[in-house]
C-alpha cells in the first residue's frame, strides 16, 4: 500500500540515499554532485513550497519537490527509489503535489528534463505533461558533453 504525505525531517535520511543512489547511476538528473544531510535538508525540506514523500509499508520509496518558479508557475523534480522500485510510486507522488499545487494556486507545473533522461521524459508524459519548450545545451555532464532541456507543462 502507497500513503503520500508532505516531507518530515526523519525522511532525509532515505531520501538522500534514494537521490545519490540516482546520481550516482549518472543521466537521469541534472544534480551531479552528491548530497550530504545539511544540503538535502536546506535544499528541499525548507525551500519548496511544496514538498512530499511517498511510502511502501512506511518505507520512503520517493521524494518530490514543487519549487516556486515565478510567475503563477512551479518546476516539479522527482526520485524513486532504484533499488528496490516500487510500482506506482511515481504517479502516487504526482497526485499529491498536484493537489497541493492547486491549493496554493497558480497556472500550471514545469518538469525541467535532461533530454538523456529518457525516463523522466516517459514518465511525465505518461502522466500528463506536454512538451513546451527546449533549452538548448543547458547543461554539461561530467564528461563534457552537453545535453539540452526539454520542458513540459501541465496546466493546473
Amino acid at each position: 500500500m502507497l500513503e503520500t504525505r508532505a516531507m518530515q525531517l526523519q525522511d532525509l535520511p532515505a531520501c538522500v540515499d534514494i537521490v545519490n543512489h540516482i546520481i550516482a547511476q549518472g543521466g537521469s538528473t541534472a544534480y551531479e554532485t552528491p548530497f550530504d544531510l545539511k544540503t538535502f535538508e536546506a535544499e528541499y525540506l525548507h525551500r519548496p513550497p511544496v514538498v512530499n514523500v511517498v511510502l511502501h509499508n512506511k518505507r520512503v520509496v520517493g521524494f518530490q519537490a514543487a519549487f516556486d518558479y515565478g510567475d503563477g508557475l512551479y518546476s516539479i523534480g522527482s526520485f524513486t527509489d532504484r533499488v528496490s522500485p516500487v510500482r506506482g510510486a511515481g504517479k502516487a507522488l504526482f497526485q499529491k503535489t498536484l493537489a497541493d499545487c492547486r491549493a496554493r494556486g497558480g497556472d500550471a507545473i514545469l518538469a525541467r528534463i535532461t533530454s538523456d533522461n529518457i525516463g523522466g521524459l516517459a514518465f511525465y508524459s505518461r502522466i500528463g505533461f506536454a512538451d513546451w519548450d527546449i533549452v538548448r545545451n543547458d547543461h554539461q555532464r561530467p564528461d563534457g558533453h552537453w545535453v539540452d532541456r526539454v520542458i513540459k507543462r501541465y496546466p493546473l
